[in-house]
């Protein structure tokens, strides 16, 4: 998939997800398969660029292109001044936030609440795409509710205002992120506009992938909550798509060791205490399919040095591979 001068390969994209896609998991990401990841949304509002969790979410020294930055906001000037800031620092892709359901952003007008007001989406998309020399990408969903799903329309206003490429989450605003994602909306505006279209919600699996891709006739699709815990997801989907053939499942041992080395990153790009504290999430999602889950996160979320989390988090791992070969012994 082409995003202006960028070949996107594989076709498999890490989606933005606040509190998630911070610059350790996006190169994570990218070194386990995917072939973009979109920073975590950063706001539009000048007066908290220098915040420290702004700086954190505008530093993206050293990682691989393309970069692509997703902003937020309601303002057109608003919009295209933070998209020009941060193609100034370092974006080379700008993403434009028309899809979030969080209450505090659709509060304030952004995100998907921006997709009951056609005319300010224009004004947005026209806006940010004149203010940048770096292509402009959204996303959003297929509407505000179930009776208003106008993505196919905002799709046209997007093509017409000069996107690059927009991502579709097979969703309405109200669903959140409850019940089944439906790409039949995705499948209409595929089919109605010329710009790649890339296909997000539900895609859990290399299977599901491919389903989706052969369904919809989408250019790429995103993943989002799925990779959390499982970020060797983009290499198993990546590989199906390829091939149609699968990878073997993942080791333990190298799930501890790509654990291990997410909290070095951790720990090194936030410092000792945030860093432990951020880590906590990762470790329960990493542990979520596990039985002993919640008795792990009980020990290793009293953890406050990174040295011991990083400790308790290999014993846990070493326990498990231990348990497994005694049982592969006993069966055979």
């Amino acid at each position: 998939m082409q995003i202006g001068p960028y070949h996107i390969e594989p076709n498999v994209i890490l989606a933005p997800m606040a509190g998630v896609t911070d610059k350790p998991f996006r190169l994570l990401c990218k070194r386990l398969g995917a072939g973009l990841a979109v920073s975590e949304m950063t706001i539009s509002d000048p007066r908290f660029w220098q915040t420290p969790k702004s700086l954190h979410r505008m530093d993206h020294d050293g990682e691989p292109a393309p970069i692509s930055v997703q902003i937020a906001g309601t303002d057109p000037a608003q919009l295209a001044a933070a998209a020009r800031y941060n193609a100034d620092h370092g974006a080379q892709i700008i993403d434009l936030n028309f899809g979030c359901p969080a209450k505090k952003v659709c509060n304030a007008w952004a995100g998907s609440a921006l997709m009951q007001d056609e005319q300010r989406v224009a004004e947005i998309l026209h806006a940010v795409v004149a203010a940048v020399d770096v292509p402009v990408t959204m996303k959003m969903r297929t509407g505000w509710c179930s009776t208003v799903k106008n993505a196919p329309t905002i799709a046209h206003i997007a093509e017409d205002a000069g996107i690059a490429a927009l991502t579709v989450h097979g969703r309405t605003r109200d669903q959140h992120y409850t019940g089944t994602a439906e790409h039949e909306t995705v499948t209409a505006i595929k089919s109605r506009v010329r710009i790649p279209v890339i296909a997000n919600g539900d895609i859990d699996s290399p299977q599901r992938a491919a389903a989706v891709l052969r369904e919809t006739g989408c250019d790429a699709v995103m993943i989002g909550r799925a990779a959390q815990g499982r970020p060797w997801l983009f290499r198993e989907v990546a590989y199906h798509l390829a091939t149609g053939a699968f990878l073997p499942a993942i080791s333990m041992a190298e799930i501890r060791d790509t654990l291990l080395g997410h909290l070095d990153a951790l720990h090194d790009f936030y410092g000792e205490d945030m860093g432990v504290r951020i880590a906590r999430k990762h470790l329960g999602w990493y542990a979520k399919d596990r039985p002993e889950n919640a008795g792990f996160r009980a020990v290793v979320n009293v953890a406050v040095s990174a040295e011991r989390q990083r400790q308790l988090t290999r014993d846990y791992f070493d326990r498990l591979m231990e348990t497994e070969t005694q049982t592969d012994a006993q069966a055979a």
